[in-house]
């Protein structure tokens, strides 16, 4: 009983205690107890309370606490806990706002945990928890015990330096709390600089964390630091290792005559790439040869970078961790070192390269009469831009203008076959930025895909797809070895019903049930409707949100955006690492041998998925910034927009012309009280009853610009 008194007396106690504070005593004692058995007199004098006045309320709360079936008391007037909570290991979720979570590891409905209860729990971290006693009416809760894995232990902000200490003001939203630095910790950073500090002590009864200073990134503001700062918060790099840029430079870019005979060679033959005007990382190049009136060999030349980059190699163990390229507004953080992705394995002209190709014959109807996978050798007549290629496309002159014609005529066949069978049609467009030379934005503007672009996109699909049919269709009486597939889900109905409810307000119909092929053609004819109109956006981004997310993954359950019964990445792997992990297995299948372990080809599949999630974040994490940034000599400027997202604590609003997204917080609403009205995703007003919705077209005056939250504020100016 005296560990007990200690414990429970080290909490303030102050000379009045509320009945929600000695619930919150009691609850907690019980769950800390769970085997002990107290009167009402005994748990006063554990929590603290001494009065009469206050010991009754206690004998008060422990018979309400025994209706709610929380304790369970004898004829004595003694209780206990009903039921001795179990434990369970699983993930943390922390979230700003206090509301956090444990996911059990089996999948098991989350449980709240106070934020009393945390042990200063992180956002994602493994812990084990105590099951508490679930009380009546309420939900579900649990008590860290143990924090078994740290997710994340380095943090970016804003420092704030005094005399003797300082804080790092942190930009992540899931960690509620400043770090505190000790002045010999700070190594030399200064007020208004962003740095990343790593947290190396938090005592249980602290409100901050401790910290150490690992790597000041700049000043605030400018335009490489903030760059940096998103990366850094996302755990991704912004430099490359020098040793492994040493390495990738010793590597011999000769090739040999052993590499030409085991090589089928289209070094005569018409090929070219097709990229961005600003692109350096050529890995994909078409090549083209009449056969006859009819038919065609068309070749898919990927870059061969598994010739160069061997399992096991620091190189390759580098590119594993990191997985993709990370593509920022400003800037490429490539998966492999700059002397491969722009130099060795990249496409260019008039240069020999290696690849590993798929080659199809093909006749006038875009049918695929045969194909073979080779090692190949070619050489680059030309490097288009995309502009170039349309140019050519458009006007019927330019360099190989007969090749580039009839390559884009096959395309349009092969994409209307494909939107035929059921494929959707997502052309959504992408929000660029022109900046100045330190990187502040100057205009937004939209890029859209045009034929030359969906001229790629169709032959990189089509050699994908074989690719995986090549490996994954096998006879019924065999089994497919083990594959990296490209999978992408069946949407959930009831997702695909609530968004045909939501673009009933727009005057749009869409068939949320049904066979597949039929919901994805009333897709496509929605998406076909909506091309150019204010809403395209709006609805395009909530259509995305309604369908499943695509992974890597051992097994195939299809393509269900493209319909595609199998599909793979094999064209990219100078910046996906999946394609990489595709070029050895082809390797080893296309030879005979014997399927790698699933188990561990799946684990590897995870963390591809997983890294892609985590630099699309960035990705879009950098343009939010930028939006701000562009926005921020614009305040007390109005615009027409459309509300892009409805909370609790406001709504959110994408501007028509720039599709800069900002809130209008809750508390700005002044001509009523609104309430969140989770059912419709909209706000009702208590009094007048006008509601706010989703899709709603509002004007708006840009009120504040907040770059260290990438936040817009808003205010409602007028709105239908």
């Amino acid at each position: 009983m005296k560990k007990k008194n200690k414990e429970f007396h080290a909490m303030k106690s102050p000379r009045r205690l509320k009945k929600k504070d000695i619930q919150h005593r009691i609850v907690d004692l019980f769950n800390t107890y769970p085997k002990e058995i107290m009167n009402y007199k005994q748990v006063s004098a554990e929590i603290g309370v001494t009065t009469s006045v206050g010991k009754l309320m206690v004998n008060d709360i422990l018979k309400s606490l025994q209706i709610e079936d929380f304790l369970i008391s004898d004829d004595r007037g003694k209780y206990r806990l009903n039921g001795i909570g179990s434990t369970a290991e699983g993930r943390f979720e922390r979230r700003h706002n206090g509301k956090n979570s444990f996911i059990p590891d089996n999948e098991g409905a989350p449980l709240f945990v106070a934020e009393r209860n945390s042990m200063h729990a992180m956002n994602g971290d493994r812990v084990r928890v105590q099951i508490l006693a679930k009380r009546k009416g309420r939900e579900p809760e649990a008590e860290v015990l143990e924090i078994l894995e740290r997710s994340q232990s380095t943090f970016v902000g804003l420092l704030e330096v005094f005399n003797n200490h300082a804080f790092l003001v942190v930009d992540n939203k899931v960690l509620a709390n400043d770090i505190y630095i000790s002045k010999e910790r700070l190594h030399g950073g200064k007020t208004g600089q962003k740095a990343i500090v790593k947290i190396i002590h938090w005592p249980e009864r602290a409100k901050n964390p401790s910290g150490e200073v690992v790597e000041i990134l700049g000043d605030a503001g400018k335009n490489d630091t903030e760059m940096h700062a998103i990366l850094a918060d996302y755990g991704l790099p912004y430099t490359y290792p020098q040793a492994i840029e040493k390495q990738a430079g010793k590597i011999s870019s000769k090739i040999t005559r052993e590499d030409e005979a085991e090589r089928e060679d289209f070094r005569n033959t018409v090929t070219f790439t097709i990229d961005p005007h600003d692109a350096k990382d050529f890995d994909d190049a078409l090549s083209i040869k009449q056969l006859s009136d009819e038919t065609w060999e068309i070749g898919v030349h990927i870059a061969d970078v598994t010739h160069y980059v061997k399992p096991g190699t620091a190189i390759d163990k580098e590119a594993y961790e990191r997985a993709t390229s990370i593509y920022l507004v400003d800037r490429t953080i490539p998966m492999l070192p700059e002397v491969l992705s722009n130099k060795l394995c990249s496409l260019r002209p008039h240069e020999d390269k290696l690849c590993y190709s798929v080659i199809f014959e093909m006749n006038s109807k875009a049918q695929v009469l045969n194909y073979r996978i080779k090692h190949t050798i070619i050489n680059s007549n030309h490097r288009f831009n995309y502009d170039e290629a349309q140019n050519v496309i458009e006007i019927g002159e330019g360099p190989f203008k007969d090749e580039i014609i009839t390559l884009n005529n096959l395309a349009k066949i092969l994409r209307s076959k494909r939107f035929s069978s059921g494929s959707v049609n997502f052309d959504r467009v992408e929000v660029k930025f022109e900046l100045d030379k330190e990187g502040k934005p100057l205009r937004v503007f939209f890029k859209e895909a045009k034929d030359s672009n969906k001229l790629i996109e169709e032959f990189m699909l089509l050699a994908n797809r074989t690719v995986a049919e090549a490996i994954g269709r096998v006879p019924k009486n065999k089994k497919a070895k083990a594959f990296v597939y490209r999978v992408h889900d069946v949407p959930n109905p009831e997702k695909m019903q609530n968004f045909a409810e939501f673009i009933r307000r727009f005057g749009y119909r869409f068939k949320p049930n049904g066979e597949s092929r039929d919901i994805s053609r009333s897709m496509n004819d929605l998406l076909g409707k909506v091309q150019g109109k204010k809403e395209q956006n709006l609805i395009e981004t909530i259509a995305v949100r309604a369908m499943a997310k695509a992974i890597y993954t051992c097994v195939n359950i299809g393509h269900y955006g493209l319909s595609f019964d199998y599909y793979t990445h094999f064209t990219s792997p100078i910046r996906r690492y999946p394609d990489m992990m595709v070029h050895r297995l082809l390797d080893r299948y296309l030879l005979g041998g014997r399927s790698v372990p699933e188990n561990k080809l799946e684990e590897e599949c995870k963390h591809c998925s997983d890294q892609e999630s985590i630099a699309s974040n960035a990705e879009r994490e950098s343009i939010k910034y930028k939006q701000v940034e562009f926005m921020s000599d614009k305040i007390g400027m109005t615009f027409d927009g459309v509300i892009s997202g409805v909370t609790e604590w406001g709504l959110y609003v994408e501007i028509n012309e720039n599709l800069c997204e900002g809130m209008v917080p809750m508390r700005d609403l002044k001509d009523d009280f609104y309430e969140f009205d989770e059912k419709t995703y909209s706000l009702l007003g208590r009094r007048h009853k006008h509601r706010y919705s989703l899709g709603d077209r509002v004007k708006i005056k840009v009120v504040r610009a907040n770059l260290d939250k990438k936040q817009l504020d808003f205010t409602l100016v007028d709105s239908e």
